[in-house]
């Protein structure tokens, strides 16, 4: 399309209608954009023109068609994922720090970086927060699972919410609303979750997660210190040592630093 409006481009020559586009908006959308342009598009399959007047209605019609399909495939591949998730036999995805695939096809730990994630748990229970964390890991050169040496803070919290590092697979917290908009959203009831127990090798155990969960909990869900407070909660802070140790007796309010 840009090298059409750069004056590039004066036919396009496509084998169908469903090869063009796949949404009915699109398709309609860039063929009145071209056509304004003086470029035609030529569907080999339907053997139409989109300069010729009565054309559009056509490319349309086979437009719908060409959307219906998508959405029928996209249907029966959502059937065939969910099927593996109920059946446990869904595939482990590396995508996070500790696992690889191993030589039986199964996941097995990398015990270096297995480490890195022991030590991020061990942290944060220490009373550490997610910047202090972070800080951390970049000054003593650790990096991440893409080799990168700064670390994001998303990706910190991921790792210390990740039931996989307990040797379970959650399945199916994100899904794709349709595949049209494509827009992948959190699974907040809409659709079934799948858990799957003992499914590989355990780096963190499910006592240190659940205490992880429980403290992260806490830290989210902190009192506000102060009147000037919009959103009516605290922020956690783990730079000093007595933090939310000590309550006014009056109020209830933790003590902060002055």
């Amino acid at each position: 399309i840009r090298d059409c409006n750069k004056g590039k481009i004066d036919l396009i020559l496509t084998k169908s209608v469903a090869r063009f586009a796949r949404n009915t908006v699109d398709s309609l959308r860039y063929v009145r954009q071209l056509k304004a342009l003086g470029i035609g598009v030529f569907f080999e399959e339907q053997n139409l023109d989109s300069l010729k007047s009565d054309s559009e209605m056509l490319i349309g019609f086979h437009s719908v068609m060409a959307q219906a399909e998508s959405e029928n495939i996209s249907a029966n591949v959502r059937w065939g994922i969910q099927q593996r998730m109920k059946s446990g036999t869904f595939a482990f995805r590396y995508n996070i720090l500790g696992y690889r695939k191993g030589a039986d096809g199964q996941p097995e730990i990398v015990p270096e970086e297995a480490e890195i994630v022991r030590e991020v748990y061990r942290l944060f229970l220490f009373g550490n927060s997610i910047d202090q964390i972070k800080a951390y890991l970049e000054e003593n050169g650790i990096k991440t699972i893409k080799g990168k040496p700064v670390w994001e803070k998303h990706a910190i919290r991921n790792m210390l919410t990740n039931e996989r590092y307990t040797g379970d697979m959650l399945l199916q917290k994100t899904f794709t609303e349709n595949p049209i908009s494509k827009k992948v959203k959190k699974n907040r009831g809409e659709m079934a979750k799948y858990l799957v127990l003992n499914n590989h090798p355990a780096i963190i155990d499910k006592d240190t997660f659940k205490f992880v969960q429980m403290e992260m909990a806490k830290r989210s869900n902190k009192r506000v210190t102060s009147d000037l407070s919009i959103t009516g909660k605290g922020k956690y802070s783990g730079k000093c040592a007595l933090t939310d140790l000590l309550i006014c007796g009056e109020c209830g309010s933790p003590y902060r630093r002055r």
